[in-house]
Parts: C-alpha cells; structure tokens; sequence
C-alpha cells in the first residue's frame, strides 16, 4: 500500500450536495454501530498493541480511539450548536496536538470507549429527532471556510468513524511500531 492508502483506507470524505434518505439513515447507522465496532476491535488489545501504528508518522491505536473520543465529543456539540444557533462558526482543534497531550498517552483507552458509548448515545437520539429543516441547517468550519449542512455532517462523522476504525483494523494487521 502507498502511503495514501494507508492514511486513507476507505478513501478520502466525499462531500455530497444531493443527500437522499437512504443515505442519511446509512449514516446514522453507521453512527450508532460506532461505539460496539471500536470497542469490539479495542477493548482486548494488549499494551504492546496499543502501540502499533497503521502508517509511518500515524497514530497509535492508543491515540486512535482518543482521538475518536475527542473528534466525537466535538461532532456532536457542533450539531447541538448548529441546531441552536444561526450559522455558527465551529471552533476547531489542533487534532495532532490533542493527539501527544498526557491524557490521550497515559489514560487507558476504556475511559475514551465508555465517553464514545455516552456521547453517541446521546448523538443519535438527537439525530433520530431531525426534520427536513434541521438537516438543512448550516455551520461555518473556519479552516475550511466552507458552510456544511447538519446533513453534510453526519456523512462525514459517518465517515471519520469508518476512517478510524480500517486504521485501527490496518494496525493489527501490519502489527508496526514504525
């Protein structure tokens, strides 16, 4: 594998501007099954495992299943935001800093599967209440400087859950400290 297939191995997130139901119900699916997948994959992984990467210069299975906790917690605030304001402009997080910060390098991984279990709990009994209009509302992603709908969003949070898991999967597999 090159090394954009191994930093992207279900592809790149493809933002839709058509998004039909089937679609979004796919998503929410993929949402709610998150939690079981990640710890299915996780929760057995020895401290030797934890360290093992899916690429050169990637995160460690340790780092991964914080990050899916971090990224999580933030997708789903930003929903909440989107809902309750008008086009909020999103605060974004250095991901590879919060990626060497103590928490997600000594903290056992459990505390982060338990926060993702909670977290998309909560994120899908609010995404199983949108109406048409919720879906259509925006929020400003300032590193981007592109307006992504509610809708938008859940493709790629829906995403960035598969993203992370095929990691996780690659770094079993190859079983690489690099």
């Amino acid at each position: 594998m090159n090394i954009e297939e191994l930093r992207y191995p279900i592809g790149r997130f493809q933002l839709l501007t058509q998004i039909n139901v089937k679609k979004l119900e796919e998503w929410k699916t993929d949402i709610a099954s998150f939690p079981s997948e990640i710890k299915a994959l996780s929760q057995n992984v020895s401290g030797v495992e934890l360290n093992y990467k899916y690429r050169p210069e990637g995160w460690s299975i340790q780092q991964l299943v914080h990050h899916c906790a971090d990224s999580h917690m933030n997708g789903f605030i930003r929903h909440k935001l989107t809902l309750s304001e008008d086009i909020p402009q999103i605060k974004p997080y250095v991901e590879a800093k919060w990626a060497e910060m103590p928490d997600t390098l000594e903290v056992n991984i459990h505390e982060s599967l338990k926060i993702i279990e909670g977290v998309h709990s909560r994120w899908i009994a609010l995404l199983n209440t949108l109406n048409d209009s919720d879906l259509k509302r925006e929020y400003i992603h300032p590193e981007h400087g592109v307006h992504f709908t509610m809708a938008q969003s859940i493709g790629n949070y829906a995403w960035h859950g598969k993203h992370h898991l095929a990691h996780i999967k690659n770094a079993l597999t190859t079983k690489e400290l690099y």
